[in-house]
């Protein structure tokens, strides 16, 4: 998913059906084909091109946009034991549950305007002309206890630049999960070009602004007062790592 600004085609149709599979995460062959008014010789056709270019793929019955990012880890950590891999569409309720336990906890606002946006959405992965959106999760049992998701805009002049938000769920920290997320995240980022990652955080949340610090992250800024929590003021701490 590396940046690009320009997604090629050859063909509307082509494009058509690429832009409602990315704006809906996953969907049925037959009702797309239906929603875009397309005969289904021609449909057939056009879905087998973008499968042998790589823009999208059948799994389960649905098409999906073709994101590759590695396969799962299995991790054993004391009596833990977890896995991380790639995020699915189905995958998204458990993440925006996971995101809006740990934004209350934390005062995590960056990671609550996260959730807010995939689930009105209602689309986990986006790759467009405008953005792009990957996340990892954290599993334990097939339930997400944790995430690691990054932002980046199609843009020239940010396209080096990716935003980062990760969490775990309170019961499953201490045993890693944390670490190995962000790594997954970060390795993601720099085998897809990028070479700055960069998130905020409110300066209440200690926790965070620690765990960053312990693995390379560096405070680039503080905007004073920038957020208004519960009637007072608190600054925003903003930090990155060049990969």
């Amino acid at each position: 998913m590396a940046s690009t600004n320009t997604l090629e085609f050859g063909h509307a149709d082509r494009r058509e059906i690429y832009e409602y599979v990315e704006r809906h995460g996953a969907v049925d062959p037959d009702e797309t084909r239906a929603r875009l008014g397309l005969d289904p010789s021609g449909f057939r056709h056009h879905v087998a091109i973008l499968k042998r270019d790589g823009r999208i793929e059948a799994d389960g019955g649905t098409l999906r946009v073709t994101i590759d990012a590695g396969a799962a880890e299995e991790y054993v950590s004391a009596d833990l034991e977890f896995h991380i891999r790639p995020a699915r569409q189905e995958d998204l309720t458990g993440i925006v549950g996971a995101i809006r336990q740990v934004a209350e906890e934390k005062t995590y606002i960056e990671a609550e305007t996260v959730a807010d946006e995939i689930d009105h959405e209602e689309a986990l992965l986006r790759h467009n002309e405008l953005q792009s959106r990957m996340f990892f999760v954290a599993t334990v049992e097939d339930d997400v206890v944790g995430w690691v998701h990054l932002h980046a805009p199609e843009v020239e002049k940010l396209s080096h630049t990716a935003e980062l938000t990760v969490g775990v769920l309170e019961d499953y920290r201490g045993h890693g999960v944390g670490s190995h997320l962000l790594s997954r995240g970060l390795e993601w980022a720099g085998s897809n070009g990028y070479e700055k990652v960069y998130q905020s955080v409110p300066s209440t949340n200690e926790e965070a602004i620690t765990f960053l610090e312990e693995h390379g992250w560096e405070t680039e800024a503080v905007r004073e007062d920038h957020y208004k929590l519960n009637g007072h003021y608190v600054d925003e701490v903003m930090m990155a790592v060049e990969l």
